[in-house]
């Protein structure tokens, strides 16, 4: 639960206070504490930040604030209120970024929230995508996200070609066709080709990153390398 409320904004400390009191029920602060393990300061300013945000509230009891869970409802109406507050300016973000993205050729990302970027961006061409190397690393480093992610390329009918690292896990990837490479050639280092781009990307669990290349020639010479790879790539 607690990882499923970061994705939804909080951030660590908020999620482990919030999923606390749920437990709970009503607490006292020193009880919260106790229970969640956290250090009564950072209690204390957790709780203050939660209740700004509206997930819950209090009331005093005997000169003593007794705090409670508001309905987990009100995580979904957050999400609501700052997607519309995006969707306010989305206009003109995207005026913004058409001026500048055609001088874009090379960008760098780091981080579990960078690789989600380049994945996002690989939803918003609507291209199907070839992946070389496949690594099941990124199921390991993105838990959660790609149930989302492969819903969503589904409903844009983006089909996707895979050639995995060897791997004992069982693999359900929707829309798909995939074969293995030998486990001798295994790698954390993957190959995504969409469109007129490349997504270099390093599945590693200490320092994930990954370099997008837009460029049609390379793209294009990507995707023979791809289609040469996938006549000798093993099926299982």
């Amino acid at each position: 639960m607690k990882e499923q409320l970061r994705e939804a904004g909080l951030t660590e400390n908020e999620a482990i206070i919030y999923q606390t009191l749920l437990h709970l029920g009503p607490s006292k602060a020193g009880e919260i504490a106790k229970k969640s393990g956290l250090h009564r300061r950072v209690t204390y300013d957790t709780l203050a930040m939660l209740t700004e945000k509206g997930l819950i509230s209090h009331i005093t009891q005997n000169n003593t604030r007794v705090f409670q869970a508001a309905n987990p409802t009100t995580i979904l109406e957050l999400l609501k209120e700052k997607q519309a507050r995006i969707e306010e300016i989305l206009p003109e973000m995207e005026s913004l970024f058409s001026l500048t993205k055609e001088k874009e050729e090379t960008n760098f990302y780091k981080g579990h929230q960078g690789l989600k970027t380049v994945m996002e961006d690989q939803l918003s061409t609507g291209k199907n995508i070839l992946i070389l190397g496949g690594s099941s690393n990124a199921y390991d480093i993105l838990q959660f996200y790609f149930k989302w992610f492969d819903q969503r390329r589904v409903k844009n009918k983006q089909k996707v070609k895979i050639i995995f690292n060897k791997t004992d896990k069982k693999l359900n990837v929707p829309l798909s066709k995939i074969r293995f490479l030998p486990q001798k050639y295994s790698s954390p280092l993957a190959v995504n080709v969409y469109g007129d781009k490349v997504a270099l990307i390093l599945w590693s669990k200490e320092n994930p990153f990954a370099v997008v290349i837009k460029n049609k020639e390379i793209s294009d010479g990507y995707k023979k390398y791809f289609e040469l790879m996938w006549k000798s790539a093993l099926k299982i």
